[in-house]
């Protein structure tokens, strides 16, 4: 059973960046999916970055192209997101997600392990 820590959440102004982490424990980190989800205020959860275990299939969602970086590091055990260019509408918790399965899924009930969420608040 894979727990999930994510870290790195803070209050940053518009066109800041920050990198989130997302620590994991137990066994077969690097066989899973990784994926990081968002979620704002009265909307659903919705995926932003996702990553195969050999890091060679990347999904990143439209919002996220050109800005996030989602990469990781098996022998760390730890998958990180790399924001740039933040905007207000980035304000949300972001959640690690990871997945059993061997491609990246969009939608989060394919993911079965989750972490408690770090909250990325945007100020413009």
């Amino acid at each position: 059973q894979v727990q999930l820590v994510e870290s790195g959440g803070d209050l940053v102004q518009a066109g800041g960046s920050l990198r989130l982490s997302c620590a994991a424990s137990g066994r077969a980190f690097g066989s899973l999916v990784m994926a990081w989800f968002r979620q704002a205020p009265g909307k659903e959860r919705e995926i932003v970055a996702g990553i195969t275990w050999s890091s060679l299939g990347i999904y990143y969602a439209e919002s996220a192209k050109g800005r996030f970086t989602i990469s990781r590091d098996n022998a760390k055990t730890t998958v990180y997101l790399q924001m740039s260019g933040l905007k207000s509408e980035d304000t949300a918790v972001y959640y690690c997600a990871a997945s059993t399965s061997t491609t990246i899924d969009r939608h989060p009930a394919a993911y079965g392990t989750w972490g408690q969420g770090t909250q990325v608040t945007v100020s413009s």
